[in-house]
């Protein structure tokens, strides 16, 4: 058995404060952010907070959506999800609560980590909806956090309500 495991480092959000680029912090971890996403990406990202902003405002509901903000998870975990929505008001920094809503838009670079690792670190930490965007496929992915703290999968098609927060519930239109 190797010995360099024991080697590599093992940073922490004060490390990772200090860096510059783009990164994320997957348990001491440093991954880069690196290429940017292209013009499609972007143009879902911007899809997607307009409809959940329009959601939020028709619902009258106290929630904001953020838009590539650094979540901190814990001293050695750090993830700038595409967008998520916090329950209340913007943090006046960092997001350091489970968001209410997570949604990550695959691409090349982080398909296999949005899909496994941040599924993985989102559930464990008790977000309640993560919603999955494929530019491959026009159906996106909606998982709801079950009673049993795992994942299930709600079909996204249709109307479908979101409750988000104690005091909202939202409405999504999934026809196109």
């Amino acid at each position: 058995m190797s010995t360099a495991p024991r080697y590599l480092p093992h940073y922490t959000v004060a490390d990772y404060a200090a860096w510059k680029g783009d990164w994320e912090l997957l348990d001491g971890v440093a991954v880069a952010m690196t290429p940017s996403p292209f013009g499609p990406h972007a143009e879902r990202l911007s899809r997607l907070a307009a409809v959940l902003w329009n959601a939020i405002d028709a619902a009258g509901c106290r929630a904001t959506v953020l838009a590539e903000i650094d979540w901190i998870v814990t001293n050695d975990t750090v993830v700038r999800p595409d967008i998520v929505v916090v329950c209340g008001p913007a943090p006046r920094h960092h997001v350091e609560e489970p968001p209410a809503l997570v949604a990550e838009i695959l691409s090349a670079a982080t398909r296999d980590r949005d899909l496994t690792v941040k599924r993985e670190l989102y559930e464990a930490n008790g977000v309640p909806w993560y919603w999955i965007v494929d530019p491959d496929h026009a159906e996106p992915s909606l998982l709801r956090l079950g009673e049993n703290g795992r994942y299930q999968p709600v079909p996204a098609r249709g109307r479908r309500e979101l409750d988000l927060c104690p005091d909202c519930r939202i409405s999504l239109d999934f026809r196109g």
